[in-house]
């Protein structure tokens, strides 16, 4: 079994970015939990994190026939990123939305998600244990389509 992890504009940013929001752990932190439960359940797992959407555009072509689940932490293209919401909308794999903090307990306008009506769950809120939650689950869902 094969996962995408994918990170959003600005994840590169994490230990440094609003700590008293996101944590003080990085972006390499959250993988490396993220590659250690992917390993211990059998799985593989790849990583790219971008600032522009298109190279995300591009991963999610990229994984079609490739990948069997992504789990993507979109940032703030959560909100906006129309066009990732349709290249998700094109990958016939499970989709695991995921984020440190919970969106919907922030400001308003980060309670609308365009990446939640393709995704096959969302992890919220669970700070750096949601890297490794997302990836159980992504695995469970795509056993569970066997």
């Amino acid at each position: 079994m094969k996962i995408l992890l994918l990170s959003g504009p600005n994840l590169n940013l994490l230990g440094e970015r609003e700590p008293d929001v996101y944590g003080t752990a990085t972006l390499d932190d959250h993988v490396a939990t993220a590659t250690s439960a992917a390993q211990t359940l059998g799985a593989t797992l790849d990583h790219l994190q971008s600032n522009a959407e298109g190279d995300l555009v591009e991963a999610v072509h990229g994984a079609r026939g490739d990948a069997d689940a992504i789990v993507i932490n979109p940032g703030a293209l959560t909100h906006y990123g129309w066009s990732l919401h349709d290249a998700l909308s094109a990958f016939d794999g499970v989709i695991v939305e995921l984020h440190l903090s919970n969106p919907n307990a922030r400001e308003p306008w980060r309670h609308v998600s365009v990446v939640a009506p393709v995704a096959t769950g969302s992890v919220i809120g669970f700070g750096g244990d949601g890297y490794r939650i997302a990836v159980e689950a992504a695995v469970a869902a795509v056993e569970a389509r066997s």
